[in-house]
């Protein structure tokens, strides 16, 4: 039997379209469904004589495929949305205000201690932790032993850390 698309469309649109809604698809896209399943069918007729023994059970396969098609646009959809949640949810890099002012704070009382220190201390303190030198390096440059160097270090490492227990 050859399909004759405007027969068809006007004997079973509406029961595709209730079959869809009963399926949980909502009104709009049932009919949108509805002519998207007789477009696939229009499309398969034109590309060659399609001939099908039971018509109605063509034209329902392809709304439960399109349907089913749409089921699983809609759920890649709904993650995308939720992989976007997350993005979003994911905390910055970078610090919050707050940080940077108590980050501020604290390298202000750390400034404070090393111009409390003694000059050599607080030199030889500097060209470890700044300048990255090894201690021989430093106590080579300062012209001390390499205990006095790291005593001198060591020295200003605790006056630091004393400073900045006390002011928190």
């Amino acid at each position: 039997m050859v399909l004759d698309i405007r027969t068809l469309f006007l004997r079973h649109a509406k029961e595709v379209s209730t079959a869809l809604r009963r399926k949980g698809v909502t009104a709009e896209n049932a009919a949108d469904l509805t002519q998207e399943t007789f477009l696939r069918l229009l499309s398969a007729e034109a590309h060659a004589e399609l001939n099908h023994a039971n018509p109605q059970a063509l034209i329902h396969r392809i709304a439960r495929n399109l349907r089913v098609d749409q089921q699983r646009r809609e759920r890649l959809a709904l993650r995308d949305d939720l992989a976007d949640e997350a993005v979003a949810a994911i905390s910055d890099d970078r610090p919050s205000p707050e940080t940077i002012v108590i980050d501020r704070q604290r390298l202000a009382i750390v400034a404070a201690a090393l111009a409390d220190l003694p000059d050599r201390t607080r030199q030889a303190f500097q060209m470890h932790r700044l300048g990255e030198k090894t201690i021989g390096e430093i106590a080579q440059e300062l012209g001390l032993s390499t205990t006095r160097t790291w005593t001198l270090i060591r020295e200003a490492y605790l006056h630091v850390r004393a400073r900045l227990q006390e002011k928190v």
